[in-house]
Parts: structure tokens; C-alpha cells; sequence
């Protein structure tokens, strides 16, 4: 195995969501009265926490369309929308191959928030893969490194035993600023040019080829 760690973002990188995401993004932006969002425009914040999110979408938007924006959009994620969302193909094989292959601990971070994160973790059976994880809402948002620093500290792995893995710069940039090896996965929002500015260690153009880069192969 190359890594003790791997910590592995959510949206876009695991999880094939992103369609959700913007669907209801935009549709909480109708119901604030916000306007319309182009599609682009929201997977290009999809990584950040919520607010964040929010801030670099709709500048200016003052305190309280902010608030029904977000909470707009919390009910549509949860309870509006019937947008699917899975697994990408290979991803819960690969998961079980690093278990068994000798990686000592994986976690998570992520722009979810921790009830968001909890919900998905219990609604895919996917929580018991994970040693640890990070969300937007209970630490730094991306990029800021904070994350990472804690589960580090949490699991007691050395910087250099542990790599990000993600599909966005945000992703990538967070494991930079603490020189934390860093792989881009080029299936979720961000374009492979975007993710090289970053200098990710390795980037992987499918999910058997992530898995099997991970395991050595």
C-alpha cells in the first residue's frame, strides 16, 4: 500500500451526485428570488460548505435570502428532489479492496454538512468504511487545510503517510497548502487542466484506476 491514510471527498469524487446538487441549487435560487443559475456555475462551487457556496454564487446577497437560499436548498437535497444519486461504478469494490489490502484507516472530507453526511452514511450503509471524517460545518470550509489537519491528529497518521483524494481544486489546493500528497480524479466537476494547476501526485481518468493506483499496482 502507498498510504496508512486516504481521505477521499464526497460529492463528484464517490458519490455520482452532482446533478442533484445543482438541480436543487437552482431551484432554491428561483424560490429566494435569487434568479436563475446556470448549471456551470453551480458545479463550480460543489466542494465548498454550504455558505461559501452561497457567498460565491449570489454576491452581495444579503443575510436573510441567504438564509431561505440555504434552507431552500436543504429541503430540496432531502426531501424535494428525486434526482438520483450512487455510488460511481467501481467505487464500493474499491473501498472494499483498500480495506482489505492493508490501507490502516480512510476518511472523509467533505463540503456536506454533518447532518448531511450522517444521512448518506446511513442511507448507503457506507458509514462503516470510514474511521473518520470532516465536514464544512464543524471546521474550515475548503481550501483551508483545517480539515485535514484534524484527522490527521485524530487518527494519529503522519502527514507524509496520508494523500487527499478529490475531484475539484478546493480538493487539491487543501492538501497543497500542508504539503499532503494529492490525487485528482478527472470524473467529477472540475476539468483535468484545472485540477494539474494544483500538481496532484497522481490523476486518475477512471475509478479501477484510482483503486489499483492506491493498492500499488
Amino acid at each position: 500500500m502507498r498510504y496508512r491514510l486516504v481521505i477521499f471527498d464526497w460529492d463528484g469524487t464517490l458519490m455520482d451526485s452532482v446533478a442533484r446538487i445543482v438541480d436543487c441549487m437552482q431551484a432554491a435560487s428561483r424560490e429566494a428570488g435569487w434568479g436563475e443559475l446556470t448549471p456551470e456555475s453551480v458545479r463550480n462551487i460543489i466542494g465548498l460548505g454550504l455558505p461559501e457556496a452561497i457567498a460565491s454564487l449570489c454576491p452581495g446577497i444579503d443575510p436573510d435570502r441567504a438564509e431561505l437560499l440555504r434552507s431552500r436548498y436543504a429541503w430540496h437535497f432531502v426531501e424535494g428532489s428525486d434526482t438520483p444519486m450512487r455510488f460511481f461504478s467501481g467505487v464500493e469494490e474499491g473501498l472494499v479492496g483498500l480495506h482489505g489490502g492493508g490501507v490502516q484507516r480512510l476518511a472523509v472530507a467533505t463540503g456536506k454538512s454533518r447532518r448531511g453526511l450522517d444521512r448518506i452514511f446511513r442511507e448507503s450503509d457506507s458509514g462503516r468504511w470510514f474511521q473518520a471524517s470532516r465536514t464544512a460545518d464543524e471546521t474550515r470550509s475548503k481550501p483551508h487545510p483545517l480539515m485535514l489537519e484534524e484527522l490527521l491528529r485524530e487518527l494519529e497518521v503522519p502527514l507524509e503517510e496520508a494523500v487527499m483524494v478529490g475531484d475539484t481544486e478546493y480538493d487539491l489546493e487543501m492538501a497543497r497548502a500542508i504539503g499532503m500528497d494529492r490525487v485528482g480524479v478527472t470524473w467529477g466537476v472540475h476539468a483535468p487542466e484545472r485540477l494539474a494547476a494544483s500538481r496532484p501526485t497522481f490523476t486518475a481518468e477512471a475509478v479501477p484506476e484510482l483503486f489499483d493506483w492506491l493498492q500499488g499496482k
